[in-house]
């Protein structure tokens, strides 16, 4: 069984990326970044979601010698060219901040009509390996921004993305029912096939 690095310490994206692969019949050892305390977290210098998930996947990935998935993620608004974008998490400056994040982005559309409130949540998901193969997959979730936050579950802006179809924010939909149609779960379930490929 190959081991599976999972460049994170957030417990509940290793426990989605674990039920995919096993749903998919790929019984890896996937495991968090957490089981190798020793190595660094890797600073995102990338421009893009996909450069940010590689540099931290390759960095694991030859640390460990093992096969890694990183992913990176943020929320594009289309009338802002995309921003917040790559700096979704530290938006109103401090890194992690949801509330000041949420209540300058909603300031900052404050005059935009309901129409061009357009937005997704986008993710790049990579795999590295430690010979330097790499694959980067994407998935995305369409919505449109609530004037006000709705909700109490997930976090960052999922309480004012309203997806497309849905009469709920991110936030009001129980976590299976996100899941299904999240951004991150898109793009993991992309890896899938690479995941297959490359590892077998």
């Amino acid at each position: 069984m190959t081991r599976l690095i999972l460049a994170t310490r957030n417990a509940g994206k290793i426990v989605e990326l674990r039920a995919i692969l096993a749903e998919a019949g790929l019984p890896h050892d996937l495991v968090g970044a957490e089981t190798y305390p020793e190595i660094p977290d890797v600073k995102e210098t990338g421009v893009t979601f996909a450069e940010n998930a590689l540099l931290k996947a390759h960095a694991l990935a030859q640390a460990t010698g093992h096969p890694a998935v990183a992913d990176d993620s943020g929320l594009c608004v289309d009338v802002l060219g995309g921003a917040p974008g790559i700096f979704s998490a530290r938006w109103s400056g401090t890194h992690g901040n949801d509330q000041a994040n949420l209540d300058l982005l909603l300031a900052q559309l404050s005059d935009i009509a309901a129409p061009h409130r357009t937005a997704h949540f986008a993710c790049a998901a990579a795999l590295a390996l430690p010979n330097g193969t790499e694959r980067v997959v994407e998935g995305q979730l369409r919505g449109t921004l609530r004037p006000a936050p709705s909700g109490t579950n997930g976090f960052g802006y999922d309480p004012i993305l309203q997806p497309d179809g849905e009469t709920r924010t991110c936030a009001e939909l129980s976590p299976a029912e996100k899941n299904e149609i999240s951004h991150r779960g898109k793009a993991f379930r992309a890896l899938v096939p690479v995941v297959r490929e490359l590892l077998g």
